[in-house]
């Protein structure tokens, strides 16, 4: 299983190298990529990611290659192919559907390229400045070797912007949340109308935290990201807790 098994996809899960996962577990990420905006348009945790990357974009030097692994639909492309115009920002996505998406959200930019493959089968050493890699890593199989993949992309000294959702996903507990949120912001029958058009985000959301309570996908604290970080030969420098604390969002430089 590749990169294809991410969700923001939304929710986490567990160790994909365990001999014993049961890899028929997956989430259909075709299906999920149809309503998956929705997560970035109605959900704050989401936004407020979202918005960090934009800063963090700000504040650099404007990276000459880029690249989004595990991009999805393409909202951090986006962000990158419109703060940093004059970067070669690559999308590299394995799902149809999800990178589908993205064509057709991101037609305007002319600044964009895409690779329909996973982040393992991609051969391009040492040429990205930045990496974005947001809520994909841990749907990804041996997830400890694909952030050696990501060091291997950067050039010395360059950046990963890592976002990996580490904690079993409470799913009644996110559909509370989003639930409360859109009733103060739409009503209650706006909100009602909301969860039903992304209803294929619960179904699919439902299959993540049984493929991560299998094994399937990883789960981790922020201690063990951080150790692994390390170990792929990257230097943290700025960890933070984000997504009510089921994510960990971690700036690292690629070490020489």
């Amino acid at each position: 299983m590749s990169i294809r098994a991410r969700a923001e996809r939304h929710l986490t899960v567990d160790h994909a190298g365990s001999a014993v996962a049961d890899q028929s577990v997956k989430a259909d990420w075709s299906a999920y990529a149809a309503a998956y905006d929705l997560l970035s348009k109605h959900n704050p945790e989401y936004q407020k990611i979202l918005s960090d990357f934009e800063l963090f974009l700000s504040q650099i030097t404007s990276p000459q290659v880029i690249y989004d692994i595990g991009g999805g639909t393409g909202n951090y492309t986006q962000i990158a192919a419109r703060v940093c115009p004059d970067s070669n920002v690559c999308l590299a996505e394995p799902d149809p559907g999800m990178i589908a998406a993205a064509r057709a959200k991101l037609a305007a930019f002319d600044n964009i390229r895409y690779e329909n493959r996973a982040l393992e089968d991609i051969d391009a050493p040492g040429t990205a400045d930045l990496i974005v890699c947001v809520h994909a890593l841990y749907a990804m199989t041996a997830p400890e070797q694909r952030l050696t993949d990501l060091r291997r992309l950067l050039r010395p000294g360059g950046v990963l912007y890592l976002v990996d959702l580490g904690r079993l996903m409470d799913v009644t507990d996110w559909r509370s949340y989003l639930f409360s949120h859109l009733k103060k912001e739409h009503g209650l029958a706006g909100a009602l109308r909301i969860f039903w058009q992304g209803r294929e985000i619960a179904k699919q959301n439902t299959v993540i935290r049984r493929a991560q309570k299998k094994g399937v996908y990883w789960t981790h604290s922020d201690a063990e990201i951080a150790a692994a970080a390390t170990a792929a030969g990257l230097e943290i420098i700025r960890q933070d807790t984000v997504y009510r604390g089921y994510s960990d969002l971690l700036i690292c430089r690629a070490l020489p």
